[in-house]
């Protein structure tokens, strides 16, 4: 009698077990969740918090019934000022991207920073899914915010945007600034490029797991690399904070990829300043040469950063800075 008393225990016994075990298996994934949303609210609170240390302030633009815009603006517009768009890329949203530039650009400029379309608070319902018409929703608001002339910069992704809004606004754009921005090249350098870069490129632009965003971080810095000790833990604090919208963000990306090489490059009548990073991996520096000769000499040069990557805005923010404010104040 004793043998099935002593089973019927160790049978209780192995349920009280497995009860804690999934008890406690399901505290931990729950704690895991709650401090993964304390470090995307403290990001984005800090983000948020530098913006408003520099005279910023958010501003949100209905363009329609289907269409919401979001900027930041300079608190009080002076007109003594030039005024300058900054139009982020695709690895992240305003506060994100522009985080080193801010407070450097907004004593001298007053600043307008949309999120693009699918980033941060913008967002449409519309089916448009080019850089042309995220640059007519740009423009859109800046009209709407009594805007109409102003100066241009784009980073990456962004160059495309503001490139568009130079070509289909000539008369509202003044300057424009193209930040590691390849928009002139061949079928082939396009097909050869992809193959170097290996990863899929939809995980580099929107990564779903930590390893992901180091490949994606590796690919865009050169200097350094500010993943090396973070642990995969934190890391996914930026893949929540950057995968709002995947749908639509992919979208967008297919658009890019879909586009044959060579077409939507008009030449441009403003001046134009490109800015580089001597080892960036994403878009070569022959590439920018190559838009240089596109443009013509005379209406464009090319200052290239030593010692940086792709993100030259974050790798090398001092020389990025001093290079936007003298060009559009016409100090070079």
């Amino acid at each position: 009698m004793s043998q099935p008393n002593h089973s019927k225990a160790r049978k209780r016994h192995f349920n009280i077990f497995s009860t804690t075990l999934s008890f406690l298996r399901s505290l931990f994934s729950a704690l895991v969740l709650y401090i993964h949303k304390v470090v995307v609210t403290f990001t984005d609170v800090f983000l948020s918090l530098n913006f408003l240390l520099s005279n910023m302030t958010p501003c949100t633009v209905d363009l329609d019934d289907q269409t919401t815009m979001h900027y930041w603006i300079t608190n009080h517009r002076r007109f003594d000022k030039p005024d300058l768009v900054l139009v982020h890329g695709y690895g992240g949203h305003s506060r994100w991207q522009f985080a080193y530039q801010v407070r450097a650009l907004s004593g001298t400029f007053n600043l307008y920073i949309p999120d693009l379309l699918f980033f941060g608070k913008s967002y449409t319902k519309r089916g448009g899914r080019s850089d042309s018409f995220q640059a007519d929703c740009v423009r859109e608001g800046l009209r709407k915010m009594g805007l109409e002339r102003y100066n241009v910069v784009g980073i990456s992704y962004g160059g495309y945007v503001a490139y568009q809004m130079a070509a289909n606004y000539g008369e509202e754009v003044n300057k424009l600034v193209i930040i590691s921005s390849g928009l002139c090249y061949t079928e082939e350098q396009k097909d050869e490029h992809l193959k170097k870069l290996g990863n899929n490129i939809y995980d580099l632009l929107l990564p779903q797991k930590p390893l992901d965003v180091r490949n994606m971080i590796k690919l865009a810095m050169y200097k350094t690399d500010p993943l090396k000790w973070v642990p995969d833990f934190f890391v996914w604090a930026s893949i929540v904070l950057g995968n709002t919208n995947r749908k639509e963000k992919s979208e967008l990306l297919d658009h890019l990829l879909a586009r044959k090489a060579g077409t939507d490059v008009p030449v441009l009548t403003q001046e134009t300043l490109l800015i580089w990073g001597d080892h960036d991996n994403v878009f070569p520096i022959p590439l920018a040469y190559q838009l240089q000769r596109h443009l013509g000499p005379k209406c464009c040069r090319i200052e290239t950063v030593k010692d940086t990557g792709h993100a030259a805005n974050i790798e090398s923010p001092e020389v990025v800075n001093k290079l936007i404010t003298s060009f559009v104040l016409g100090q070079s």
